[in-house]
C-alpha cells in the first residue's frame, strides 16, 4: 500500500525520532490534531491522514448507519487500508518508535488497527473511543502502552463501554491507563496531560 493511500499532512520531526500518527474526529481533517501532536511529542514526525469516507460532507474513517451503529464491512476495509498506510510510513522511516493518537472516530479507527495489528504501535492514546463490539485481537498486546480517555457524562461514548474496552485490552495483555473527566465528549486538559506523560514515558523507555 502506498504512503499516499490517504490524503495526509506530514510535519517533520527529529531525524531518527518516533513517528506519531494522529487521527481526527468526524468532520475534522488532516489539520485538526497536528498542533496537539507536536505539543505531545515534540521530537516526532507527525503523520495525519484524512478519513476517506464522507458522511453528509463530514470526513470519517469508516461508514456507519446511525450513531454508534457501524458498517462492520466498511470498518474492516478501512482498518486494512489504514494498517497498510501506517506500515508503509514505518518501513520508509525506520523510526525509534511508533505512536498513535485518535479522537472520537479517529480513536475508533486507531483502536481497530491496534486490534488487527497489535505489534504496529508502541503506544496509543484513544480519546473518547466507542467500540460497541467485542474486538478480535490478532495476537497479543503485551508490552503495548494504551491510554484511554473518557468523559463520565459522554452521550456518545457511554462509560460502561469505555470500561468494557479497558477490560478487553487488559485481557489481551496491554498496559492500559484510563483517564476520566466529569464532562462529556470534549477533550479536557487532564486528558492532554495524561497523553503527554504516556508519550514521554515511552520515549524514555518506561
Amino acid at each position: 500500500m502506498s504512503k499516499d493511500a490517504f490524503i495526509h499532512k506530514m510535519l517533520p520531526g527529529s531525524p531518527g525520532g518516533p513517528l506519531l500518527f494522529v487521527f481526527h474526529g468526524t468532520g475534522g481533517d488532516e489539520s485538526q490534531l497536528v498542533s496537539l501532536g507536536r505539543d505531545l511529542a515534540p521530537q516526532a514526525t507527525i503523520i495525519s491522514p484524512r478519513g476517506d469516507v464522507s458522511e453528509q460532507g463530514a470526513a470519517r474513517f469508516f461508514r456507519r448507519t446511525g450513531e454508534g451503529v457501524y458498517d462492520m464491512d466498511d470498518l474492516a476495509r478501512a482498518t486494512g487500508k489504514m494498517a497498510e498506510f501506517v506500515k508503509a510510513h514505518v518501513d520508509a522511516a525506520a523510526p525509534s518508535g511508533v505512536l498513535g493518537l485518535g479522537y472520537s472516530n479517529g480513536a475508533n479507527i486507531l483502536a481497530s488497527v491496534v486490534f488487527a495489528a497489535p505489534a504496529l504501535f508502541d503506544a496509543t492514546v484513544l480519546m473518547h473511543p466507542l467500540i460497541p463490539f467485542e474486538p478480535e485481537v490478532k495476537g497479543s498486546l503485551a508490552g503495548r502502552h494504551i491510554l484511554v480517555t473518557a468523559g463520565k457524562r459522554d452521550p456518545i461514548c457511554p462509560p460502561n463501554l469505555t470500561a468494557r474496552l479497558e477490560a478487553y485490552l487488559r485481557a489481551d495483555g496491554a498496559d492500559v491507563t484510563v483517564e476520566w473527566h466529569e464532562g462529556g465528549h470534549e477533550v479536557r486538559p487532564n486528558e492532554i496531560d495524561a497523553a503527554r506523560r504516556l508519550f514521554a514515558g515511552v520515549a524514555q523507555g518506561v
